[in-house]
């Protein structure tokens, strides 16, 4: 089943009820019944970690589901007096606009608290760039989503090492490390790809042996996203490959910290 985030249901919510988006007062009457249900059922679908909202703001988004629930379970609409019917209606209306003002500033994805919190990268935006690449990885081999899972975490192994290489050392360590890793380099870390970053870390003692083959391996399986080389190998990321690109990230974050 497919996952539902946020966006998609402000999207619904934009596509049958227009009103709620320009936040004007509407009548919702009963051949919109439909749309409302499943409305609802979008809103049951969506993960728990999404809803991360302050107490006053959940408690208006509780309060909007249970009045859409409230007015559904009239069975009968037509029955109301015709005042009745619009104040149902003008209800109705005002739950949907309040909901959607509630998910329209959600993001679709959330960096679980348990991710890795990198609290040695003082750099909080980049710190917070790494975590969210480390969280969409796992995310992503937890949904068999093989390709992702093994971009992200290589993505995120590269910028481990490139902030770790440039913070920890001086620039005459660095550029002698350099020399002896990879001596053909142009001498700007920004342009030495996670392969040089590797093998410079390596000779920096910044990460182990065992580390630098991991990270060796996270380097080519990443590199099979290219359709030429994947066919040319022969190979294609599969749960190896994305298994292998995460326990990479997990040895590099365990030497730098």
């Amino acid at each position: 089943m497919p996952r539902v985030v946020p966006s998609q249901i402000v999207e619904f919510i934009d596509a049958e009820f227009p009103h709620a988006q320009r936040q004007e007062r509407y009548n919702v009457t009963t051949q919109y019944k439909g749309s409302a249900s499943a409305l609802l059922r979008l809103v049951d679908e969506l993960p728990d970690e999404l809803l991360r909202m302050g107490g006053t703001e959940y408690n208006r988004f509780v309060h909007s589901v249970s009045t859409i629930k409230s007015a559904l379970e009239l069975e009968d609409w037509n029955s109301l007096s015709p005042p009745a019917q619009n104040l149902h209606g003008m209800k109705l209306g005002e739950a949907i606009s309040n909901l959607r003002d509630c998910l329209a500033p959600l993001p679709d994805q959330q960096i679980p608290e348990a991710t890795a919190g990198l609290a040695f990268i003082a750099d909080a935006q980049l710190r917070e760039s790494i975590r969210a690449d480390i969280a969409f990885a796992n995310q992503a081999f937890s949904g068999g989503e093989w390709k992702a899972a093994t971009v992200l975490a290589g993505a995120a192994a590269e910028a481990l090492l490139l902030w770790a290489i440039t913070a920890k050392k001086t620039e005459a360590e660095l550029g002698a490390a350099r020399l002896t890793a990879i001596p053909k380099a142009s001498s700007d870390p920004n342009a030495w790809g996670l392969d040089g970053y590797i093998k410079v870390a390596r000779a920096l003692h910044l990460i182990k042996d065992n580390t630098a083959k991991l990270a060796a391996l996270a380097k080519d399986f990443r590199n099979l996203i290219h359709p030429g080389r994947s066919a040319r190998l022969k190979e294609v990321c599969d749960r190896g490959t994305a298994l292998s690109a995460l326990a990479a990230v997990e040895l590099i974050l365990r030497n730098l910290s």
